[in-house]
C-alpha cells in the first residue's frame, strides 16, 4: 500500500507541474483584466537605469547596444551602465568606443572576475534610475521595449515587470526547438501569474525591469539573481508581471552539453533560493504560495519524484501486470534519450525523441545541481553560453 501511495503521489507532482498547473493558472487568468494603470508615451515617465553585466561579449555587444540607443523612450530620461566583468576579448574595446560617442553611457571594467550579482550590486549603486532595468548582450531590443517594461511603474502595487524573449533561430540538429518550446511555455506561464496575482515566480534575467527602491542587493554566492530579486519584491507584497509586449530578441542555445552545464549551475541557485524563500509557501492558501509551490517547488524536486516513481513502480511489478504495463512504458520512455542520441549520429532528429531527452536532461541538472548545492556552491562566476 505504502508503494502505491507513493508511486502515485510521485505522479500527481509531476503532473501538477507540468500539466494541471499550467491548464488551472490559465483557465483562471482567461477573464481577468491586465493592469490598466500605466504610462503612456507622452506623459511624465520615470528616469531609467539599463544595467547590465558582460564578459567577452565581442560578438553581439555592438549590436545590443544599437538596440538600445535605438529606442523610443526619450534619451534625456534614459542611462546606460555597463559592466565588464574580466572581459579578455575586444568587448572593453567596443564598450569604449560607445562610451565616448552617448553622454548617456557610462562603462566600467574590472579586472578581475567576480560574477554577475556582484557586477550588478556595485553598477546599482552607480545608479540614477527610478527604474532599473537588467538586461544581457544577448537580447536585442526592439525601440518599444523599454517604453513597455517601464510604463507599469506609474502603478504604485507593482515592483518587477519581465520582457517577453522572442527566439530568432530554430536548428533541428540541437536543442532549441525543445529549448524554445520550454521558454515560450513558461513565459505564457509568468504571465498567467502575474496578470491572476501579480505573482510571476521569477523573472527572465535576460531581461525584466525592477523599481529602484525595490532592488535588494544580492548576496555573495548567489548564482540566480534574477530569482532572488523577484522574490524579494513579492516578499515586500509588491507586484511582479509579465508585459508580453515588451519583446527581447535571444537565439536559444542548441547545444545541449552548454545547457546541461548551464543548468546546473541555475538548479544550485534554485535550491539556494529555495532555502530562502521557503516561507513563502506558507500560508498555503495564497496565490503567491500556490504558484511558487506548483510552479517551480515541485518542478526542482521532479527528479526526486522521478526516482521515487520507477523505485516504487519496480517493487509493484513483482506481483501486479498492471503496474508490469506501466514499468514497460516507464522503460521506453527512460532509454529514448538514447536512440535519441544513436540516430543523432546518422544525421536523424525525431522531435519527440528530442523533447523526451530534453525532459530528462532537465531533471538530471536538477539532480546534479542539487548535489552541488548540498556540497556547496563554489561559485557564482558564469560563461556566457553559445547561442544557436
Amino acid at each position: 500500500m505504502i508503494w502505491e501511495i507513493i508511486l502515485w503521489v510521485s505522479v500527481v507532482a509531476i503532473m501538477q507541474s507540468y500539466v494541471f498547473y499550467p491548464l488551472i493558472i490559465s483557465f483562471l487568468s482567461m477573464y481577468k483584466k491586465e493592469n490598466d494603470i500605466v504610462f503612456t508615451a507622452s506623459g511624465d515617465l520615470p528616469f531609467v537605469s539599463i544595467i547590465m553585466a558582460v564578459h567577452n561579449e565581442e560578438e553581439v555587444i555592438s549590436a545590443k547596444l544599437k538596440s538600445i540607443f535605438n529606442t523610443h523612450y526619450p534619451e534625456k530620461k534614459l542611462e546606460l551602465i555597463v559592466g565588464s566583468d574580466g572581459s579578455s576579448d575586444k568587448t572593453d574595446e567596443i564598450l569604449n568606443i560607445y562610451s565616448n560617442d552617448y553622454e548617456s553611457f557610462r562603462f566600467h571594467a574590472f579586472s578581475e572576475r567576480r560574477g554577475k550579482p556582484a557586477v550588478i550590486n556595485e553598477l546599482r549603486d552607480k545608479a540614477m534610475g527610478d527604474v532599473l532595468i537588467m538586461t544581457d548582450a544577448q537580447v536585442l531590443f526592439t525601440p518599444d521595449t523599454i517604453f513597455e517594461l517601464v510604463k507599469h511603474f506609474k502603478n504604485e502595487q507593482i515592483g518587477l515587470v519581465g520582457a517577453n524573449i522572442l527566439n530568432t533561430r530554430l536548428d533541428k540538429s540541437g536543442i532549441s526547438y525543445q529549448e524554445w518550446s520550454f521558454m515560450s511555455r513558461e513565459i505564457k506561464l509568468k504571465y498567467y501569474e502575474g496578470k491572476l496575482w501579480g505573482t510571476m515566480i521569477g523573472a527572465y534575467g535576460a531581461c525584466f525591469a525592477i523599481k529602484n527602491d525595490y532592488f535588494t542587493t544580492v548576496p555573495e554566492g548567489y548564482s540566480v539573481d534574477d530569482f532572488y530579486l523577484t522574490m524579494k519584491v513579492l516578499e515586500r507584497k509588491k507586484k511582479c508581471i509579465l508585459e508580453m509586449k515588451a519583446i527581447g530578441y535571444e537565439n536559444v542555445p542548441n547545444r545541449l552539453s552548454e545547457e546541461f552545464r548551464r543548468k546546473i549551475r541555475i538548479a544550485a541557485g534554485n535550491f539556494q533560493n529555495l532555502r530562502t524563500f521557503i516561507k513563502l509557501l506558507w500560508p498555503p492558501y495564497t496565490g503567491l504560495a500556490f504558484s511558487f509551490f506548483s510552479h517551480k517547488v515541485l518542478r526542482w524536486l521532479g527528479p526526486f519524484f522521478l526516482l521515487l516513481l520507477i523505485i516504487s513502480n519496480i517493487i509493484l511489478a513483482i506481483s501486479n501486470p498492471l503496474y508490469r504495463i506501466m514499468l514497460l512504458i516507464q522503460g521506453l520512455f527512460i532509454i529514448s534519450p538514447i536512440i535519441d542520441f544513436l540516430l543523432r549520429k546518422i544525421g536523424l532528429h525525431i522531435v519527440i525523441l528530442r523533447f523526451i531527452t530534453h525532459f530528462y536532461s532537465m531533471n538530471l541538472a536538477l539532480l546534479a545541481g542539487f548535489l552541488k548545492f548540498i556540497k556547496g556552491t563554489e561559485t557564482n562566476v558564469w560563461q556566457p553560453t553559445r547561442r544557436s
